[in-house]
């Protein structure tokens, strides 16, 4: 039996503990507490994203169940289901939100040289939201519809590690668009957006901005062609053109020139129609820059199913922002471990492995880094089948 650290321990040592109290004493979370730290509420929340748990009785009885090792692994305070839900409706979320956002910035510089679908030497980031549903009686804040209520997370996805640099969680009925007012544009970068986002005075701002945004095109948009360039129909372009827009509104929103390029895709057949105010990469390479956009999808499908963000531990706005920042900190300290201990493995295996194993006393990296099983027949066993086929 290994007699050192339990792997709960060792996975928190890749924390930055000295930026974390900086966050709780920048909120002063620590005022008039006794026994039950911000950490200890911040290790809680992470064991209970590590381990699915359901509820505060579930995080409750199933840490007191390891009462032994809960020393070692960094708790200091008693764990009790009121005590952490107390904590999570009256402590600060920003506490949390901040020291996401310093596990965000650490994990970029270290994702910062990794390939993406696209050769591309600027910054290019993918944004959308997704919508959480909830239950209208008890989140009584979170307005979407009539009888529904949801949040949405607003959010921008580095494609360099596909790593969320920009969150913005709001109540459902926020229209998607006007969270781009809250975007801090970066020149040169790239931006993918889908037609959702089509709003030509805050477009017009990526351009003042000298950043590049790539988006859909909407049937009923009123242009007129300037001019066109040539493009090589086996690759499946059909159009590079260069347009001014027409409408009353929008000519005054969008008065420079944009590029529309056509797109028939081979897979499906649909015809896809893209803007962009970039006039000098091939239109073949805006066209598969769009369809990065999709690691933005496929960030919200695996935070949905691996972390716990459809239901929520405490039902005030407090609270659920707690758990959505200290969730997104659980998937960016994942892709930290993955990057320094240089894992081949996704994000799936690392946490469906650390999910049993998190008080197991073995090295972390040996865990994570054993060799994985292959579909080899066994040979020579002792055992009958139990069916035959």
């Amino acid at each position: 039996m290994n007699s050192g650290r339990n792997v709960f321990a060792q996975l928190f040592d890749f924390l930055p503990r000295h930026e974390f109290n900086k966050c709780v004493q920048r909120y002063h979370g620590q005022r008039r507490l006794r026994k039950f730290s911000c950490l200890d509420q911040f290790l809680c929340m992470a064991f209970a994203q590590l381990t699915y748990r359901d509820s505060l009785r579930d995080i409750e009885i199933c840490l007191r169940s390891m009462s032994a090792n809960l020393y070692h692994a960094g708790f200091r305070g008693k764990v009790s289901r009121s005590t952490l839900a107390d904590a999570n409706e009256r402590r600060d979320w920003r506490i949390f939100g901040d020291f996401a956002h310093v596990l965000i910035a650490h994990a970029r510089r270290l994702y910062a040289d990794d390939a993406f679908a696209v050769d591309l030497d600027q910054p290019a980031y993918a944004f959308d939201s997704t919508t959480i549903d909830l239950c209208l009686a008890l989140f009584p804040w979170a307005k979407f519809r009539k009888r529904k209520g949801a949040i949405k997370l607003h959010t921008q996805i580095d494609l360099h590690g596909n790593i969320p640099c920009f969150i913005h969680i709001t109540t459902g009925k926020t229209s998607d668009v006007i969270v781009l007012d809250e975007l801090i544009i970066e020149p040169t970068a790239f931006y993918m957006m889908d037609r959702g986002y089509i709003d030509f005075r805050r477009l017009y701002r990526f351009t003042q901005g000298l950043a590049f945004f790539v988006t859909r095109a909407k049937r009923s948009m009123d242009y007129a062609r300037r001019s066109r360039r040539r493009v090589d129909k086996s690759t499946g372009l059909r159009s590079d053109q260069t347009i001014m827009m027409q409408g009353p509104k929008t000519a005054l929103d969008y008065p420079v020139p944009l590029r529309r390029i056509s797109y028939c895709d081979a897979d499906t057949g649909k015809r896809l129609v893209f803007l962009t105010n970039d006039f000098k990469l091939p239109a073949l390479t805006i066209a598969r820059l769009y369809k990065c956009r999709w690691q933005v999808e496929l960030f919200f499908k695996w935070i949905k199913q691996n972390l716990r963000i459809k239901s929520f531990y405490g039902t005030s706005p407090n609270a659920v922002r707690t758990q959505v920042w200290i969730s997104i900190s659980v998937y960016v300290l994942l892709a930290i471990v993955k990057k320094e201990l240089k894992l081949d493995r996704s994000l799936n295996e690392i946490s469906q492995i650390l999910s049993i194993t998190l008080f197991e006393k073995t090295q972390v990296f040996t865990l994570l880094n054993a060799p994985k099983r292959t579909d080899e027949k066994r040979s020579g066993h002792n055992s009958m089948p139990l069916f035959d086929f």
